[in-house]
């Protein structure tokens, strides 16, 4: 049976459960008006380790682990892990799958991972091929400046329109079953690219230049 309507968008005939969530963010982020909404709020962007790489997947860890737990599951219950983040080989996304031992599908990108994820995930579910997906991402201010830009112990100056990609990192738990919000439709973008070339102008280059993906919940 064919799901698709219009050119991108897929409806589910059995529309996939969010059933939890869970995010974890740094002290900067921990400032915003969102705070109230987070789960865990760092106390520093170390996070007590002694690298940030280290830090940043201790921080998705951490969001997925919290993610099961708040729907009580256990990491075995969980069919497949989707995640990424945004260094070479998503090197946090599978030392974290390392952890949790479960099928896992490597996603490039931080904040369209999210999105990406649960709408693959969501795919998965659907289509009978997963009952429980766990969709994570993470990044972190640091350790994106060294994979992009510079790293910090060299004191680069910094223009003040830079942009400063989030510490953060969440997990939303999707399900065939259970209480939560429905998936109904997700729409898969396209990649258009508007010539941004100013390296500080990140957010700009990420939207325009990155494959957007839209859920939608009812």
């Amino acid at each position: 049976m064919i799901k698709k309507v219009g050119e991108n968008t897929i409806k589910f005939t059995l529309p996939p459960k969010l059933i939890s969530g869970y995010s974890i963010v740094g002290p900067k982020e921990g400032l915003s008006p969102f705070a109230k909404y987070f789960d865990y709020i760092l106390k520093t962007d170390s996070f007590n380790e002694k690298t940030y790489e280290i830090a940043e997947r201790k921080m998705l860890e951490q969001a997925i682990c919290g993610a099961t737990d708040k729907a009580n599951l256990l990491s075995t219950d969980i069919d497949i892990l989707l995640s990424g983040d945004l260094l070479n080989q998503i090197i946090s996304a599978s030392f974290s799958a390392r952890q949790i031992q479960t099928s896992f599908i490597g996603l490039f990108g931080a904040c369209s991972t999210m999105t990406e994820s649960i709408a693959v995930g969501a795919c998965l579910i659907d289509g009978g091929c997963a009952n429980k997906v766990a969709c994570a991402t993470c990044s972190h201010f640091s350790t994106a400046e060294r994979q992009f830009r510079f790293p910090l112990e060299l004191g680069c100056q910094r223009p003040p329109t830079a942009q400063w990609t989030v510490t953060g990192a969440g997990c939303s738990i999707l399900s065939s079953e259970g209480k939560g919000h429905n998936i109904t439709y997700v729409t898969f973008g396209k990649v258009i690219d508007f010539g941004i070339k100013d390296m500080n102008n990140m957010g700009g280059s990420y939207g325009t230049c990155c494959c957007r993906y839209i859920k939608k919940f009812i």
